[in-house]
């Protein structure tokens, strides 16, 4: 366990360098929709400096580093794949985990050739749970190929998205998964070095993540064929993309890079490298155990398994919940929430701050990378944020550019100054004082489409995405913002 070792002129990057975070308010935006419970708690949030989000305690929201509640757990789908351990109030042992039945898959997976495990990990359908769903067999085929004196394994453990807490109960509450599942890709894909890359914002899962490593190491999971260190983030939400965190690990300014070349063939120090997320990497224990087909029969359409919903505290039940794809946004929102705590629904954001607002009237969509897309929305890391209709569109839009502004990499104009520039737009707004008109309205289209057409990467065009659903879908009040 380490903190990063990074070059002097990376240092400013990082908000959260050399910060304790004991004392620190959550500036969220699951935080921000649960504002109105705790109006106090807020306004400490929001004057703190340097701002900390997303603290993974979305349902305790309006929360902080001081305070925490035992989150409702629940499993909603034929079979659960990844909560087993998490529900029954986790397994932090190595001999714990294994009298639960751990460990076979890596027995199992290592006695295979590794292009058979990789065959079946594209037979199962699985496709990366924090971003656009790319198919996991299709990368590691694209890694496994590569001839290099050295392959890494990078796991992105810096769940970055404001409402997302999946991969933190993960990571806390079956950590033994997650080595399990780094030596079976690493065998598959030829990788003999890896990085858990977690988010300074989780402490308690670095704690639980160092012991397990060690127990690990001492049991001969790791440490001669594959290792695997741990590396804590000093507060940066573009680490969450994967050519800027192997910047990040290289002790670089974590901008995004140029693609091509892939990073499965000129990734971390130049090398061939395997970028995946938690919540992908744990399914694959149990797709080893019960076969690919066993896990692709859940789901439907294009998007196979299960997937981990966080809904936050403006919901009766908030917790985090495993369901299957293809259930219906209102069933997510009645059934597994409970409705909302206080006031009508305005909208549900899921996947983040870089996508839509699924409004009430579109609720019947299933959960699916394909159906979420087409209704300019996303699954994302799978945070389910609930607004209430006494939260304006506005201070939403305001709220998210805010976000969007502060976590720029610069590296981008229309993304640095631009963001910042549609912060600004929207204050007026949530003030109530006079604004420019259709001047402004102007401003704001040619903004968006800078955004969508020249940013790097996805922080910016996810941005432009964000504010084209809320053209779509609220197009009355998102107009009334320029009269």
């Amino acid at each position: 366990m380490k903190p990063m070792q990074r070059h002097a002129a990376a240092g400013s990057f990082y908000h959260l360098a050399g910060v304790p975070l004991a004392g620190c308010a959550c500036n969220g935006l699951a935080c921000f929709a649960a504002s109105a419970g705790n109006l106090g708690h807020w306004a400490k949030a929001c004057q703190q400096s340097p701002p900390v989000y997303c603290l993974g305690k979305c349902y305790a929201a309006p929360s902080d580093a001081d305070h925490d509640i035992s989150p409702h757990i629940a499993v909603h789908s034929r079979r659960s794949v990844l909560l087993d351990n998490v529900r029954t109030g986790g397994v932090r042992g190595l001999a714990e985990y294994q009298q639960c039945g751990g460990g076979v898959a890596r027995l199992a997976a290592l006695s295979m050739p590794p292009h058979d495990v990789v065959r079946l990990i594209d037979n199962a359908q699985l496709r990366g749970r924090g971003g656009a769903g790319f198919p996991a067999g299709r990368k590691w085929e694209a890694m496994a190929v590569q001839h290099a004196h050295r392959k890494y394994l990078v796991i992105n453990a810096d769940e970055g998205d404001p409402g997302a807490f999946s991969d933190r109960l993960l990571l806390e509450g079956d950590p033994f998964r997650l080595m399990e599942a780094a030596t079976i890709a690493a065998h598959a894909t030829g990788a003999t070095h890896g990085y858990i890359y977690v988010r300074k914002e989780y402490p308690d899962a670095a704690r639980v993540l160092a012991n397990a490593l060690l127990e690990a190491r001492a049991a001969g999971w790791l440490g001669v064929q594959f290792d695997l260190e741990c590396v804590i983030g000093e507060g940066s939400y573009l680490c969450g993309e994967e050519t800027s965190l192997l910047n990040a690990l290289e002790g670089r300014r974590p901008e995004a890079r140029m693609r091509p070349p892939q990073v499965t063939e000129h990734g971390l120090f130049g090398l061939p490298t395997l970028v995946q997320n938690v919540e992908t990497l744990c399914t694959v224990p149990w797709i080893v155990t019960h076969g690919a087909d066993a896990f692709a029969s859940l789901g439907f359409s294009q998007s196979r398994g299960t997937k981990l919903l966080s809904l936050n505290s403006l919901f009766r039940r908030p917790g985090l919940y495993e369901v299957e794809f293809g259930i219906p946004l209102e069933r997510v929102v009645d059934e597994l929430g409970g409705g909302l705590r206080r006031g009508q629904l305005k909208g549900v954001m899921v996947g983040g701050p870089l996508a839509g607002i699924v409004p009430p009237a579109l609720l019947g969509t299933r959960l699916g990378y394909e159906e979420m897309q087409a209704i300019g929305c996303a699954v994302g890391h799978g945070g389910v944020i609930a607004f209430a209709d006494d939260t304006p569109l506005a201070a939403i839009v305001e709220e998210v550019f805010r976000f969007g502004a502060r976590e720029s990499c610069g590296k981008c104009t229309p993304c640095h100054l631009g963001t910042p520039r549609l912060e600004a737009m929207f204050a007026p707004v949530t003030q109530d004082v006079p604004r420019r008109g259709s001047d402004d309205a102007a401003q704001c289209e040619a903004l968006l489409e800078a955004l969508a057409a020249t940013s790097l990467c996805g922080h910016g065009r996810g941005l432009a995405e964000f504010a084209r659903a809320l053209q779509t879908h609220y197009g009355e009040e998102w107009s009334a913002c320029f009269r």
